[in-house]
């Protein structure tokens, strides 16, 4: 297989929050990465149409190796609202010689609802627990 980028999509799982990152783990640079879902839905509270940040709208340059990653919310709230569980998300993207790429991949975030987690102790900016 010839060196190429390669997008893909991840639902990640830390003490009781779900981000969403956008990673090459392909061996070149993807230009113009684009990320679509299938269905939308919302995060941070209910507040935010996640398929509508700039994030996933447009990355320019995401070098090889490279991950962006943002905060989806708590998992608790996520399921709470009854978000979506069966999410397909599509990645399009080109190299440096202007070769287009597309990859989807299915997620099943119901994985996530009943894992038992211990909440990490959050300080405030005082170095007081919170």
């Amino acid at each position: 297989m010839e060196p190429r980028p390669d997008v893909i999509v991840d639902f990640l799982f830390e003490d009781g929050m779900l981000f969403v990152a956008v990673q090459n783990i392909g061996s070149q640079p993807a230009l113009q990465v684009h990320v679509a879902f299938d269905p939308p839905f919302r995060g941070l509270g209910g507040t935010a149409s996640i398929p509508e940040l700039p994030l996933f709208r447009n990355i320019e340059f995401l070098a090889p190796s490279r991950s962006i990653r943002t905060l989806l919310d708590s998992s608790v709230a996520y399921f709470a609202r009854k978000e979506p569980e069966h999410i397909t998300a599509t990645a399009s993207y080109a190299d440096r010689s202007g070769q287009k790429f597309s990859s989807s991949m299915r997620h099943d975030l119901s994985v996530y609802r009943d894992i038992a987690f211990i909440p990490r102790e959050r300080t405030s900016p005082h170095g007081h627990s919170a």
